[in-house]
Parts: structure tokens; C-alpha cells; sequence
């Protein structure tokens, strides 16, 4: 069936002009009406207006609209289990199994869907090192996101790099082909099923882009921990001495907003490999937060909601205009920006630097309680890093409410993990001990009381702190032993007023802090519960011990 009546798009001519020499029939799709391959960001843009899939916003963005997922569908996510798989994956809440052949079954069925249909192909790679970087395919329905794509991942260089590129695994994205839960042993008509033995991925029902992002980041955290290689959700910098810093941290805790540092360079914004080598990006773009973006506070990412070149998903435009209102909410909390790296004026062009001199996680935490910096041992650190403390933000996952939910995501990324969150513990515990990296706990979150009571942390004493901790500076302040989780805690930094750095200081009721402390505590106890068959005691030893009274 030819769904376009024959009508010639505006890359139509140039469709083939890079294309892989292994071609589409590898991945069972054939009776295709056009594959465009490889389209440049300009090209991408015409068949993305052209198709009516987006439109061009003030001074250039391409402005897109997900539909109804403006967030990650996390419960429609599978992974295949077969014998390659069934020792080596932690299968649970965020690794649900699915059967080979309903696979075999729903890719038969989305190909069947793509026939008489266009379809867009970028073939790119996925990690910055060259030792470790893996060639991908990504095969989508709509041109936008195959633009999405070209962003987010690193190109080849040369057109001939293009025609010989053989992709190691390979993502198949269709929103308009939904699932029968009856037929294919689905949730919804929405989902994500990775299958490691194929090498392929099938997303379909959703047009949330972020899904081809996080499922190259899922294949990654299960394939490079089998070389050594430690993934990590983190965004990672460098300062002028050569001192990389890696910021772990759930969507919403600042992981991009606190990397972009006029001061340092960026590495990346949100997905690294840590190898024999140092630090590497695993992307070529970022996918930032831009719901309530400040000029004054981000000005870097704010800049680039204004440029050519970015993907707007779900911001607010006057139509007319077609000026961007990102402070309005009515679509999501959720709304994205996908920009290249290079739009930051100081990202560092190679993507790579050396080990980590600092290791900070970020947490946003909701009950206000925790100090707004703390120093960790390595054994602490392991803790925290496997608990994974923070608060949800609104719009990041389908079903928030307004209210930040307190969640433990393992390595500060549960959902994107394939292994034991231990497997991935004990690589950062050993590189810790390793290269001597200082580690420490950030807290974004709230102060004087949680969320609707208290205010959310000041980001420029965030970033006061944590320049002190980058710099070395805070090394040399006195200290106080936290009564609860025993890190240690700095009584002054410069710049900060010293009651914040208490944070018992700022609540009106200093015994409601500490029974509010102290249930806390009592959450963290029961959520390492889950992961303590796979660590070892000392790890346990390193979390909070309860209060025996309410108030200290």
C-alpha cells in the first residue's frame, strides 16, 4: 500500500545517498515503500515540517508533540530471557522477562505494519572511547526521530564510514504500530522489549523519544560490565587541572543543570562509561529539563531552546509567534530540549577525560532532612550508590502526581540497570579505591521542612558547595559526624550561610526534624533489605542506624 500517493518529500532524491550496505532485509523488513538513510539535520527538519510531525519555533527549534506519553512508559519495558540471558540479568521490577517467541511475534507484526511505509535509518555509535564504543542502527517511523537520534549518538565521520557501518545492535521505533496485550503478551499497547540474543529492540504505542535514548543506555549497561567497564547515569566535567567530577543522579536532582559549569569543561550531561581509560561519554547530545528554565541561572542550556538545531518536546508556543512560554506546564512537567554537546560553549570536543578525582550523588530529598552536602567513605558510598535515595519529580515517569515521590532507584538509575545493582558497585568501588577519588552525597532537594513546608535548596549555594568540594577547599573546613547515617558533614564553606549546612537549624521543630530524620533512616533499612543477599556486610554496615529517641 502506498500511503503517500506517490508524493515526493523533500529528501526524496537524496533518500540512498548514504546508505549501509547492510541493508534493512537483516532486520526481517522488506516491502518498505522508501528508507532514507543517514539524513542530515537540515534534510530532517524539511520532512519532519513537511510530514506534519513538528514545527519550527522562534529563532529555530523544532518544535514536537509526543502525543499521549510525555514521559518514559517504565512498566512496558521487557527484556527476552533465553539462555544467553537468564544467569546474567536481575530480573524484577525494572527487567521483566518476555518470551522469545511473542518477540519472534511482535517483530513480525511491526514489520508487517511498516510495509508500503517510509521508515528513516541512522547508523551511528554509542560511547566515546574508541575501545569500547559499539555501532548501533536506529530505524524510526517518524523523521523527527530519526533526527533524535542523529543528536543524541555519535556519527561516523565519512560517507564511506557510512555505507560500510555494520550495527551491533539495532532499536526498530514505530509509535503508531500499538501492541494487542491479548496477542502479544504486552501490558498495554505500549512497549520496549529488548532482546540481547537478536541484538534488536522494538518500541512501539509511544512517541516519547527519550525511550530510544534510555533503551542504547540499557543494551550498554548490559554489555559493558561484562568488559570491565563501569555505565553509569551520571553527567561527568573536567576542571583546567584535568580533575574529572562524575554527577550521579536521577532525572530532576540537577545532574545537567550543576554539570554545565562555565568553569569546566562537560564531558557529557547524563550517560558515561568509566574504563581502564578514564571517563567517556557514551552520547554526542544532550536531553535536558526545560520546564522553568532560568537565563539567569542555566544560561547555557537555556540558550539552547533558541538555536537550530534543538528538538522541543511539549513546550508551550504562541502559535502565532512561535515564541516558546517554558514556563507553562499545561502539556507536562516533563517538556525536553535534545541539543548537540557543542551548543555548550565549554563541552570538551574529544568526549573522553581522565578518572574521576571527585564522585558526587545527587538527591533531591523531599522530606527535607538531608544535609545539602556530606563526605563519604568508600564503604558509605557504596551504600548510597546502591540504595539510590532521591525523589521523583513530577512528568519523568508516566503517573507522577505534583508531589515528589520518595523512591530508591539503584546506582541512581534502577530502571536502566540489567545486572545486580551490586555488579555495578563493585566496578565503582574498586575504580574508587583505584584512582583515590573523593566521594560525596548532594542533597537538591528541600531545607526547613519537606516539599509544601520548606523551600528547595538554593542552586547558587549548591554551587558554592560544590565547587569548594571540586576545588579541594572544603577539605580543609571542620567537620561534624552525622547522628544518623555517621558521614560527615561540613560546619562552614564560604559563601554559604553556616545554619543551612545543619539542616536541624532551619526547621522550626527541631524534634519533628529528627523523628522525621530518623523515619528516613528507617526507609533506607528496609530498601537494602532488597539488594543485601548480593552484598557483602561491610556495604550493610555503612547505612543508617536508627535513633532511640525522637529527638538529639
Amino acid at each position: 500500500m502506498n500511503i503517500y500517493l506517490d508524493v515526493h518529500s523533500p529528501a526524496s532524491g537524496e533518500a540512498a545517498v548514504a546508505a549501509s550496505a547492510f541493508g534493512l532485509q537483516h532486520h526481517g523488513l522488506s516491502g518498505l515503500r522508501r528508507a532514507y538513510w543517514n539524513l542530515s539535520t537540515p534534510a530532517l527538519y524539511e520532512e519532519a515540517v513537511f510530514r506534519s510531525e513538528a514545527r519550527f519555533g522562534h529563532m529555530g527549534p523544532l518544535l514536537v508533540d509526543t502525543g499521549k506519553h510525555t514521559a518514559r512508559a517504565a512498566a512496558d519495558k521487557f527484556v527476552v530471557r533465553e539462555d544467553s540471558t537468564e544467569e546474567k540479568v536481575w530480573w524484577g521490577q525494572y527487567n521483566r522477562p518476555f518470551a522469545p517467541e511473542a518477540f519472534s511475534m511482535l517483530h513480525a507484526r511491526l514489520s508487517g505494519y511498516l510495509q508500503g511505509r517510509d521508515v528513516f535509518v541512522q547508523d551511528c555509535y554509542a560511547g566515546a572511547d574508541p575501545e569500547h564504543r559499539l555501532p548501533i542502527r536506529v530505524i524510526t517511523q517518524k523523521a523527527w526521530h530519526s533526527l533524535f537520534a542523529r543528536t543524541m549518538f555519535l556519527k561516523p565521520a565519512h560517507l564511506d564510514d557510512y555505507r560500510r557501518h555494520v550495527p551491533e545492535f539495532t532499536i526498530i521505533a514505530a509509535p503508531g504500530f500499538q501492541a494487542s496485550p491479548l496477542v502479544d503478551t504486552t501490558r498495554t499497547e505500549t512497549f520496549i522489549v529488548a532482546n540481547f540474543r537478536e541484538k534488536l529492540a522494538l518500541i512501539g504505542g509511544s512517541a516519547y523519544a527519550g525511550e530510544i535514548k534510555k533503551t542504547i543506555f540499557t543494551v550498554l549497561n548490559y554489555l559493558l560490565p561484562l568488559d570491565g567497564v563501569l555505565s553509569m547515569h551520571c553527567s561527568a566535567n573536567v576542571g583546567p587541572a584535568g580533575d574529572t567530577a562524575i554527577f550521579f543522579g536521577l532525572s530532576g536532582t540537577g545532574k545537567t543543570t550543576l554539570s554545565a559549569d562555565p568553569s569546566r569543561r562537560l564531558i557529557g550531561d547524563d550517560e558515561h562509561g568509566w574504563s581502564e581509560n578514564g571517563v567517556f561519554n557514551i552520547e554526542d547530545g544532550c536531553y535536558a529539563k526545560v520546564i522553568r528554565l532560568s537565563p539567569e541561572a542555566e544560561p547555557q542550556i537555556y540558550s539552547c531552546t533558541r538555536r537550530f538545531g534543538t528538538i522541543l518536546e511539549n513546550v508551550v508556543f504562541d502559535p502565532v509567534s512561535r515564541h516558546l512560554d517554558l514556563d507553562d506546564d499545561a502539556r507536562t512537567e516533563n517538556t525536553r530540549g535534545a541539543y548537540p554537546l557543542e551548543f555548550i560553549d565549554n563541552a570538551l570536543p574529544e568526549k573522553r577525560a581522565g578518572h574521576p578525582k571527585n564522585v558526587i550523588f545527587l538527591t533531591c530529598d523531599a522530606s527535607g532532612v538531608m544535609p545539602p552536602i556530606s563526605r563519604l567513605s568508600p564503604e558509605q558510598a557504596i551504600y548510597h550508590f546502591v540504595s539510590g535515595y532521591t525523589s521523583k519529580i513530577a512528568g519523568t515517569e508516566i503517573g507522577l502526581g505534583v508531589e515528589p515521590e520518595i523512591t530508591f532507584s539503584a546506582c541512581f538509575g534502577g530502571p536502566f540497570m540489567v545486572h545486580h545493582p551490586y555488579e555495578y558497585a563493585r566496578l565503582l568501588a574498586r575504580k574508587i579505591v583505584q584512582h583515590g577519588a573523593q566521594c560525596w552525597l548532594v542533597n537538591t532537594g528541600w531545607t526547613g521542612g519537606p516539599f509544601g513546608i520548606g523551600k528547595r535548596i538554593s542552586i547558587h549555594h549548591t554551587r558554592k558547595l560544590l565547587n569548594a568540594a571540586l576545588s579541594g577547599s572544603l577539605a580543609g573546613v571542620p567537620y561534624r559526624k552525622d547522628a544518623i547515617f555517621g558521614f560527615d558533614v561540613p560546619t562552614a564553606c564560604e559563601g554559604v550561610p553556616s545554619e543551612i549546612l545543619d539542616p536541624a537549624n532551619t526547621w522550626g521543630n527541631r524534634e519533628e526534624y529528627f523523628r522525621k530524620y530518623d523515619a528516613l533512616a528507617a526507609r533506607f533499612i528496609e530498601n537494602f533489605k532488597l539488594m543485601a543477599a548480593g552484598c557483602p556486610r561491610e556495604v550493610a554496615q555503612s547505612g543508617p542506624r536508627r535513633l532511640e529517641g525522637a529527638a538529639v
